[in-house]
């Protein structure tokens, strides 16, 4: 993927989210320096923003911080977001339940509606972690999801496995979206031919002085 800080010309924005301890911040840190990086719990966000080193959009993430007192403000960056990356700890069985009930509560949102998603199945590197199959079915994606774009992707924030997989589904998903989009405007516009519509293209006017 050739992932670099250099910053590109144009940027889709990336929201990621995941319960505190899921490995947001080291992944994310990873991807971009691909060294291991030791971090703190994030108290508010970080920006970083990562070039796929080919045509296209850059990838603006922002890595929102997953504690209790910190989820009622990821509503905040809902707009705008072209791809949800929801970050998993898949090891931690435990909070397996609070994950579910976060990730459904975020999809429930009328802004991010249609949004493709890419669960990361952080710490593969663990003895016990679930599969990406098992993680489907614990967080039940396949009725969550509907006709939303999605996949899940089996990653390491510790050893780098995965990671720049992950994030080329994110590209991926998001010129699928683009497409899809385009697809929808031309069909929208035959409707309204067949309705009697007249569908006029404008052109600029140039005025002088």
């Amino acid at each position: 993927m050739g992932l670099h800080s250099s910053k590109p010309r144009r940027q889709a924005q990336i929201l990621m989210l995941g319960l505190d301890g899921a490995g947001k911040t080291t992944l994310l840190y990873r991807l971009k320096y691909n060294e291991s990086v030791v971090t703190v719990p994030t108290v508010g966000f970080n920006v970083e923003m990562l070039d796929t080193a080919k045509r296209g959009a850059g990838l603006t993430v922002w890595d929102v911080g997953g504690q209790r007192k910190m989820r009622p403000h990821w509503q905040h960056h809902y707009a705008d977001t072209a791809c949800l990356v929801f970050v998993v700890d898949s090891w931690d069985l435990r909070r397996l339940g609070e994950t579910r009930k976060e990730l459904h509560q975020v999809l429930k949102c009328p802004s991010l509606q249609r949004v493709p998603l890419v669960v990361l199945a952080n710490k593969q590197d663990l003895c016990g972690a679930l599969s990406p199959a098992e993680l489907s079915l614990k967080l039940d994606l396949r009725r969550l999801c509907g006709d939303r774009a999605w996949f899940v992707q089996p990653c390491s924030a510790i050893t780098g496995t995965g990671l720049e997989e992950g994030f080329r589904r994110v590209v991926y998903l998001l010129k699928t979206a683009l497409e899809q989009t385009e697809e929808d405007v031309k069909d929208k516009f035959k409707k309204l031919k067949g309705k009697g519509f007249a569908v006029m293209t404008m052109k600029p006017v140039l005025r002088c002085g």
